[in-house]
């Protein structure tokens, strides 16, 4: 016998020499709170090692102040009993830590002389500290190493061994948290926020993104109705659950996750939400359907694959992926079935690696070189979409990009699937190298053809190349240069997110409508709803509820007459002015003291000037503009004010010399004159001025 906490643990002399690793233990223990009486099915009981919390382990050393308790999972002669703030932090670092975790419960480490040890000529001491090891939950082996009990968990689970062969009390569940988004109630883990610590992770932050990926469905739900959506990254079911909650008959959601106790999460909460639940593995063809499903008839399909497994076997026509970090290793398959004019939305949270912060990590992922800019989040997004275009081009699908957001957390692309070889061409064509100086921040997207030319900054509207020492300039990508943003599309995003009430993807919606189409906010209501329900998209017509008879077309089908043909070539011509690519951050290029004019000012300014404006969200001080640079900055450089002068009234300096100031900055941009000399003119030439109509004649001599 060996007396460890009112437990007493017999050792056989037999089986002390002939046992080996992997025997079942024989012994019984008894404790006085996880033990059952056992019964005649199954003779064994689970051992003390195993347990569920570390109360429960405090529990069997019977804590209490003031008094020396020894350790339950230790012999005297390896630990003394000690007091209680000892041995619990003994119980905490030495058993539970090194602990190995499986379907809720923890097997801890064992030092009790419940293992046969081969003799030794050291002693006891060697022979306790050999003896440690781990009690098997489903077998009742004890194996030494922990990476090796790790080891033989899984080959169990590989088995399809998961019961256990012990007698075990059901502890009580742990109370979740219940969370509400979007009508929707939400069961999780008390560290849902902690992707480390739990698998149905659940992020509060990306509140926002859900709201875009709802609209984008809820757009693509009134096209075509009823359409098969797949949530392919579950976790806790809170996208799929919204989906059928509100979109109800329009939708028939599949919510996947290969996390055992994920899919145990989606359960529950689809019988929380009132909403049958269709069972369905990869193993078993029978399908088996839970809940009642009294007051809500809707069925959600929960699977229990791997991503790439279930987007190989069915088709969709909604997919949206939301992976830990990259999504390019789902790209293929989410391509090989999704449907003709389907959708593909993705986030990728890897923002270390897509922001530049990680190049390395984005040229392995994505093949791309990449440097820190001050356009770095829309870079960001082009990688993403160019890396997408490549993985449809190769199953002979071409895309249109129908919303591209990044944001401080994500990136979200949202994209319109057009199978075919010639829409796969047009799309790769569009995939191209971005020249980038690193001096002044100019940026312009290669030439198209496989000519080497001898002098590729000449392909840049600077000359910091001649003014400059050394090499100015890199070459980024390959990078998607179409248009990031299909208004038609976000202006119906709007309409549905006004009419379900999400406010927060509103403002979003509001600013991305003006960056699509390149203008300021005041000028966003000036289209009539006609022309709003009249947005073509992909050379078809899109369906909507107020859309005339010619316009409802149905997607896909010939356009056999000429009206409606000659009238989508006059829409296309309308709608072929794309928002310019990039954007200029005017804090970025403002000038050493002097105090720039207010954002919605300059916006104002560059307007009257004739160029195409809007904000962006891809950053706040952030200006979209078909203008060179040249032009902005002397636009820029007009309407600041001397630092020292901080009374004056923003606005030009001169009045009578806009016109003066404008031609030159056209033949600047025109003969590509150097950046520095023009503003030192225009500088020389404001200063001259001033002081001959401020000042005296011999002050100005002076």
């Amino acid at each position: 016998k060996v007396k460890s906490n009112n437990l007493d643990v017999k050792v056989p002399g037999s089986e002390m020499e002939t046992e080996e690793k992997g025997t079942e233990e024989e012994s019984t223990r008894e404790s006085d709170s996880n033990i059952l009486d056992v019964s005649s099915d199954y003779p064994r009981e689970k051992h003390i090692s195993i347990q569920r919390h570390l109360a429960d382990l405090e529990k069997l050393a019977n804590l209490k102040e003031g008094e020396k308790k020894p350790c339950p999972l230790c012999p005297e002669e390896k630990f003394r009993a000690c007091y209680s703030h000892k041995l619990h932090r003994h119980l905490q670092n030495l058993h539970w830590k090194v602990s190995v975790e499986f379907e809720g419960y923890r097997m801890c480490i064992c030092h009790l002389p419940c293992r046969p040890v081969k003799p030794n000529l050291i002693g006891d001491q060697t022979l306790s500290k050999m003896g440690a090891h781990y009690h098997c939950i489903i077998c009742s082996a004890t194996i030494t190493r922990r990476t090796d009990m790790i080891g033989h968990i899984n080959r169990h689970v590989n088995k399809g061994e998961t019961e256990s062969r012990f007698i075990t009390v059901l502890a009580p569940k742990s109370s979740h948290e219940v969370l509400k988004e979007l009508a929707t109630d939400v069961q999780v883990v008390p560290n849902y926020s902690t992707p480390q610590k739990t698998d149905s992770y659940f992020n509060p932050k990306m509140k926002l993104n859900r709201q875009l990926i709802f609209c984008a469905l809820a757009v693509l739900a009134e096209e075509r109705k009823p359409i098969e959506c797949l949530d392919a990254f579950g976790a806790t079911g809170i996208m799929g659950l919204q989906w059928a909650k509100h979109l109800r008959s329009s939708v028939k959601v599949t919510i996947n996750d290969c996390n055992e106790n994920s899919v145990t999460m989606i359960q529950e909460n689809c019988l929380l939400n009132k909403m049958k639940v269709k069972l369905s593995t990869k193993e078993d063809d029978n399908d088996e359907a839970l809940g009642d499903g009294e007051e809500n008839t809707d069925t959600i399909e929960v699977t229990k694959m791997d991503a790439n497994v279930i987007m190989h076997l069915r088709s969709f026509d909604f997919i949206h992926l939301d992976p830990f970090g990259t999504s390019v290793n789902y790209l293929d398959s989410a391509f090989r079935n999704v449907r003709n004019l389907g959708i593909v939305s993705l986030t990728s949270t890897d923002i270390s690696s897509l922001y530049a912060k990680a190049q390395h990590v984005a040229l392995r992922h994505y093949g791309c070189n990449i440097v820190r800019t001050e356009y770095y989040k829309e870079l960001a997004a082009r990688i993403v979409i160019a890396a997408v275009t490549r993985a449809a081009a190769r199953c002979n699908k071409g895309i249109e990009v129908l919303l591209a957001v990044a944001l401080e957390h994500f990136v979200l692309v949202v994209v319109r699937v057009l199978r075919g070889p010639s829409p796969a061409d047009d799309s790769a064509k569009k995939v191209r190298y971005l020249i980038h100086c690193q001096w002044c921040e100019e940026r312009i997207f290669q030439k198209e053809g496989n000519m080497v030319e001898e002098n590729p900054y000449q392909q840049l509207p600077c000359d910091c190349h001649g003014s400059m020492p050394g090499k100015t300039a890199v070459v980024l990508g390959p990078l998607w240069s179409g248009a990031l943003f299909n208004t038609g599309f976000l202006r119906r995003m709007l309409l549905e997110a006004v009419q379900y009430g999400l406010d927060e993807a509103q403002p979003l919606l509001k600013t991305l409508v003006c960056e699509a189409e390149c203008t300021t906010s005041k000028h966003l209501a000036t289209h009539s709803p006609c022309e709003e329900n009249k947005q073509e998209e992909c050379g078809v017509y899109i369906k909507t509820p107020n859309a005339s008879a010619e316009s409802c077309l149905v997607p896909g089908k010939r356009k056999s007459n000429e009206v409606i043909r000659n009238a989508a070539k006059r829409q296309k011509a309308e709608n072929s002015a794309e928002h310019p690519a990039f954007y200029y951050n005017i804090h970025r290029h403002s000038i050493k003291g002097m105090n720039m004019p207010k954002l919605n000012k300059f916006l104002h300014y560059l307007s009257e000037a004739g160029y195409r404006v809007s904000r962006t969200h891809f950053d706040p001080m952030g200006v979209r503009t078909n203008a060179p640079l040249a032009q902005f900055k002397t636009i820029l450089m007009k309407y600041s004010t001397p630092t020292y002068t901080g009374g004056q009234a923003e606005g030009p300096l001169h009045r009578a010399e806009d016109l003066q100031a404008g031609e030159q900055a056209a033949a600047a941009a025109d003969d590509k004159v150097e950046d520095a000399e023009f503003l030192e003119d225009d500088k020389s030439g404001v200063a001259d001025a001033t002081f001959t109509k401020d000042y005296p004649a011999h002050c100005a001599a002076d």
